[in-house]
């Protein structure tokens, strides 16, 4: 079945995020937003499909999760990323960031701290410090070609014995990074012999680029296996951020009790129902929607770095080793932080995620979200053209 990407759909009158939050958030409504990490593509028909048929029968009362969950992500896992996962080490989360908070709560006490590595995903600071823990950065390193890479000498100056935590984005949310065997291998002996647990973010993993490859942080050696919690969801892949579909792997038998103790005690694991025909339906019958989608993506961000480069040189876009979000260096403006901000929303009217916000590292960046019609795309950069001509000659 060939799937089509390029229809513009309508998201008014169903409380898009994306859409429905620019007049609170950005101060205007006339903005092509391209910010928050959802696709502007349809769920695929068998998700919707699936989802149709239960509600035929007209009857929606408290639901035993079935088996067939838990074994289907097993398979899509090791089909696809060549890890084995035992059903026992699965368990449902009501979202990812929930079940960061979740993790916060459960094994880092009050006066222990929290590791994130930024440029990264906001929330991995909010949550820690939203539930009182101290939250320590160890910035990435910029290397050659505008891509990053950890910081281990300034790891092992900021872990204390404090640190019970960190927080690993894998691939990388904003920078698209698919971390190398080696990287996640050398954080693993690092973590391991201080006690620390690692986060590891999973939840672009499906959208490899390029012919990268996605390395589960888990599946690199049996140290990581023992400190780590893998939070995972097809949402990104299958566009189904709106349905809770997300799942924690914990392959140690210590951790995973006490975690999973703590999520049955506050019914944390119970998916609602529509929760577990999704993923049932995205992991049975995705596989080929993945690819064309895949596809549509990596032409999304070859078109992207053309434009730049041919029509905005001063701003440098780094290309994505996964996900369908494009981290650009717009530091060549010479724009302060406000003044970014403005150039972007009132002169170029987009709507974009900044860099501040995701930490040290930030500062001049923007993330612009590709998981678009290439329509919309295109019609975004002739604005942000028009606004960086005009900046150009004043």
């Amino acid at each position: 079945m060939k799937y089509v990407f390029d229809k513009i759909i309508d998201r008014s009158g169903t409380n898009a995020l994306k859409y429905s939050v620019l007049k609170e958030r950005y101060g205007r409504d006339d903005l092509i937003p391209l910010w928050v990490a959802d696709l502007d593509f349809e769920t695929p028909d068998f998700i919707t499909d699936a989802l149709r048929k239960r509600l035929e029968h007209s009857l929606f009362g408290y639901t035993a999760t079935p088996d067939e969950l838990w074994s289907t992500i097993a398979r899509w896992i090791e089909d696809h990323h060549g890890w084995k996962v035992n059903k026992e080490w699965i368990t449902f989360i009501p979202g990812v960031m929930k079940g960061v908070g979740s993790v916060v709560n459960v094994f880092v006490k009050p006066d222990e701290k929290v590791i994130i590595q930024p440029p990264v995903y906001f929330p991995f600071r909010l949550t820690p410090q939203g539930n009182e823990r101290e939250v320590v950065f160890n910035p990435l390193k910029r290397v050659e070609g505008g891509s990053y890479e950890i910081d281990f000498d300034n790891l092992a100056s900021v872990a204390d014995d404090k640190c019970r935590l960190l927080i690993l984005s894998n691939p990388h949310n904003p920078a698209g990074i698919c971390w190398s065997r080696e990287t996640l291998a050398r954080l693993a002996d690092f973590c391991y012999e201080r006690n620390i647990i690692v986060i590891s973010d999973e939840i672009h993993c499906d959208l490899t680029l390029f012919g990268n490859k996605h390395i589960p942080f888990a599946s690199v050696s049996d140290k990581a296996a023992q400190i780590s919690i893998t939070f995972g969801a097809p949402s990104k892949t299958f566009n189904t951020a709106g349905i809770v579909n997300s799942y924690a792997i914990v392959p140690n038998d210590t951790l995973r009790r006490r975690f999973f103790k703590w999520l049955e005690a506050n019914e944390f694991n119970e998916p609602p129902i529509f929760s577990t025909i999704a993923i049932i339906a995205a992991f049975q019958k995705g596989e080929e929607w993945r690819r064309q989608l895949i596809s549509y993506i990596e032409d999304n961000v070859r078109f992207v770095l053309e434009y730049f480069k041919e029509n905005i040189p001063s701003i440098k876009p780094l290309c994505p080793q996964a996900t369908f979000l494009v981290w650009l260096d717009c530091r060549e403006l010479g724009l302060d932080h406000k003044g970014l901000i403005d150039f972007f929303v009132n002169k170029a009217r987009l709507a974009l995620n900044d860099g501040e916000t995701f930490g040290p590292g930030g500062e001049g960046f923007m993330r612009l979200n590709v998981g678009a019609p290439r329509a919309i795309l295109k019609a975004a950069l002739e604005r942000l053209a028009g606004a960086s001509e005009d900046y150009s000659t004043k």
